[in-house]
């Protein structure tokens, strides 16, 4: 809220809007835009294609989370493809968390593919998802070798949530080759998912590049057969409209500040013209006196 009141104020507005919101939960979450940073083309290229990758491998599952807005550089990371809930969730099945593996590996799967070579820009999808695959195995009973097996305790869950394994060292190196399946086997469906959309992926990725984000909206119309040309027009109107709508609103907010402006100038006029008027009696008096 405190992100969204700040947007508003640098816009001109005396209020907060949902796009202010919307804006402020991406602030929080990925970081400001870095629209001014100076990447190279090549840097651009593979970013974009990294991030496509992630979206189109989350929009090709069933169980997974739709594609809110796709941004290719932020100040917290070089990308961040953001995926929200339809509604709230408590659990989790195992599908699903083996799809949120797939989708963090989306990112490597479409550097190789594009580029045969892969970055650095992957580290961070490679944490989360070997902490998914590893809760899988040592905590949610999701594994055919351990099956309903605690291997694994959370201690100071309200300090971080250290996590230490209660098991042999053989049964720990079984873990390893667990987790590592797994994140392996999501590697894989993610490189099925984009070589059998590869043209998806080029199409979304050049647009991408070119718009410098994409909203769920915009990626999932390209995604089931629109025309990048209609979108950009779509896209383009409602950007025409956005803008004007909040020119006339920071116009509205201008013109009611000018208007509480000058009710105070009269008010304050119209104070001084009675204690004018209160001065002018008490001298009246004391003359009659």
């Amino acid at each position: 809220v405190n992100e969204a009141a700040l947007r508003a104020v640098r816009l001109g507005r005396h209020k907060a809007t949902q796009a202010d919101l919307e804006e402020s939960v991406e602030v929080i979450i990925a970081g400001y835009q870095r629209k001014a940073a100076v990447i190279s083309p090549r840097e651009k290229k593979i970013v974009a294609y990294h991030e496509i990758g992630h979206a189109l491998v989350a929009a090709k599952q069933t169980e997974s989370a739709p594609v809110h807005k796709i941004i290719p550089r932020t100040s917290g990371a070089l990308g961040y493809t953001m995926q929200v809930e339809e509604g709230e969730r408590v659990l989790m099945s195992k599908e699903e968390a083996f799809n949120k593996i797939a989708t963090f590996t989306g990112g490597r799967a479409a550097e190789e593919i594009i580029f045969n070579s892969f970055t650095t820009g992957a580290s961070n999808d490679i944490e989360q998802a070997t902490r998914i695959a590893r809760a899988m195995v040592t905590r949610y009973g999701m594994s055919e070798e351990f099956d309903m097996m605690a291997l694994e305790t959370v201690t100071n869950q309200y300090l971080g949530g250290d996590t230490s394994l209660m098991c042999s060292p053989e049964a720990s190196a079984k873990i390893d080759k667990e987790v590592l399946n797994i994140i392996k086997s999501a590697h894989d469906k993610a490189r099925k998912i984009l070589e059998e959309n590869i043209d998806k992926l080029h199409e979304l990725s050049e647009f991408l590049l070119e718009k410098e984000t994409i909203t769920g909206e915009e990626f999932m119309e390209i995604l089931n057969g629109k025309s990048v040309d209609e979108v950009k027009e779509e896209h383009d109107a409602k950007e025409e409209a956005k803008k004007e709508a909040e020119r006339i609103e920071v116009q509205k907010a201008q013109e009611e500040e000018k208007r509480a402006i000058e009710q105070q100038k009269r008010i304050e006029d119209e104070l001084q013209k009675n204690e004018g008027n209160i001065l002018l009696d008490k001298t009246i008096d004391n003359e009659e006196k």
